[in-house]
């Protein structure tokens, strides 16, 4: 027979529960939306469509190594001296930089805390291998290719933009933009750093792109399953031409077309 609790002893087990304590709001209505994961999501989805302009426009641009030394140091010129007089010398290049910078940080900080909700979400692991028909290869490489684009990103400035890389050591001279990248990439090691950090690049893109869609797009009333295979299709051609088109150039250094 099983003996039962007095009230007093209900209550005493009642209150030695610990109480969960509700997160303290915030006077900023925008702070609270990033708090939760629909806000994380969305900041991502922002940041993301931020880089992929910059990624896109910074491949356009050098591009311009094709047609020689002149146009191409003429083109790092240009940018330099953007909004001159009305900014200092390189001083919208810098806005920039610290806009993609933000952006930058702000999407990186998404999705360690996305990582972290779901880890707090699911404590103990599955039990049974998971079946990954919805979940590409794409989606369960996103952390890593971003890891490793962010070490591509610090040693490419420090390989072409500050010059102080060991393999830009001794070679590096500021404004000749041409003579730098080719002098990098002969050196097949640092070749094969940029044909795989842009193929991860590539990756990426792809997933990224493709989420961004899926983040905005339950939103909106114009959203429609039936359209995923456009969506799906620019995704891979975004990444494709991006990274493509990046990897071309160390290629085209070491097969003698630049340099």
């Amino acid at each position: 027979m099983t003996a039962t609790k007095e009230p007093s002893e209900l209550s005493s087990d009642i209150s030695s529960r610990p109480i969960a304590r509700r997160q303290k709001r915030s006077p900023f209505a925008v702070i609270d939306l990033y708090r939760s994961a629909v806000g994380k999501k969305w900041v991502m989805a922002v940041t993301g469509i931020m880089l992929m302009g910059f990624v896109l426009v910074h491949m356009i641009g050098n591009t311009k190594m094709y047609f020689g030394a002149e146009g191409f140091d003429s083109y790092a010129e240009f940018l330099r001296m953007l909004a001159y007089p009305l900014l200092p010398e390189t001083g919208a290049l810098w806005l920039f930089r610290m806009g993609l910078i933000v952006a930058f940080g702000l999407h990186m900080q998404s999705a360690y805390s996305l990582t972290m909700l779901n880890r707090r979400a699911r404590p103990v692991g599955y039990q049974s291998k998971r079946d990954y028909i919805a979940v590409n290869w794409a989606n369960r490489s996103m952390r890593w290719t971003g890891i490793i684009i962010l070490l591509f990103l610090i040693f490419h400035l420090m390989d072409l933009t500050w010059g102080r890389a060991p393999a830009a050591s001794g070679q590096f001279v500021f404004g000749q933009v041409y003579d730098n990248v080719a002098f990098s990439m002969q050196r097949w090691p640092v070749a094969l750093i940029y044909i795989a950090s842009n193929v991860a690049l590539g990756v990426h893109l792809y997933h990224g792109s493709w989420s961004i869609f899926q983040t905005l797009g339950t939103v909106s009333a114009k959203f429609n399953p039936r359209h995923n295979p456009l969506r799906r299709s620019f995704a891979l051609a975004f990444a494709i031409i991006v990274a493509g088109v990046n990897i071309s150039f160390p290629i085209a250094v070491l097969t003698g077309v630049v340099g």
